[in-house]
């Protein structure tokens, strides 16, 4: 199965501007657990976590004060619309991280995280479909 078939097309993206509060506001109010940075000063894309979030508030920073430019992920493998939910899973192995950017010509098409893996490999080994989100948390 192609990872497109199991991406979520309905990503948050936000600035590096909003600070780790606003970021885990709007992470939590839409129940992801990244969003995709856009940066139009940057080259490319980044992404920020929730791991990211967590790891700078129990390093004692104000949420409020820390700008998510400098807790975001720069450095990043993209995952091509023609990977397979195999590739996807052996890079997030490899790499040590829950989140792939899909990316077709420069433009993000959606993300695959870990949780639409196993939901994709549990549909494939039980017949049973869940729903994106459904049954989650």
């Amino acid at each position: 199965m192609l990872i497109t078939q199991a991406m979520t097309t309905n990503i948050l993206s936000i600035g590096p501007a909003h600070t780790l509060r606003q970021a885990a506001s709007l992470m939590s109010a839409r129940r992801v657990g990244a969003a995709v940075v856009a940066d139009p000063e940057a080259h490319g894309h980044g992404i920020i976590t929730e791991r990211d979030v967590m790891t700078a508030i129990g390093a004692g920073l104000d949420p409020d004060a820390e700008a998510v430019a400098a807790h975001l992920t720069r450095e990043l493998v993209f995952a091509n619309p023609q990977w397979t939910i195999d590739d996807a899973a052996d890079a997030m192995v490899r790499g040590g991280f829950r989140h792939l950017i899909v990316l077709s010509n420069g433009e993000v098409h959606g993300i695959l995280s870990v949780r639409d893996v196993l939901r994709v490999w549990t549909e494939l080994s039980t017949g049973v479909v869940v729903a994106q989100g459904e049954g989650w948390r």
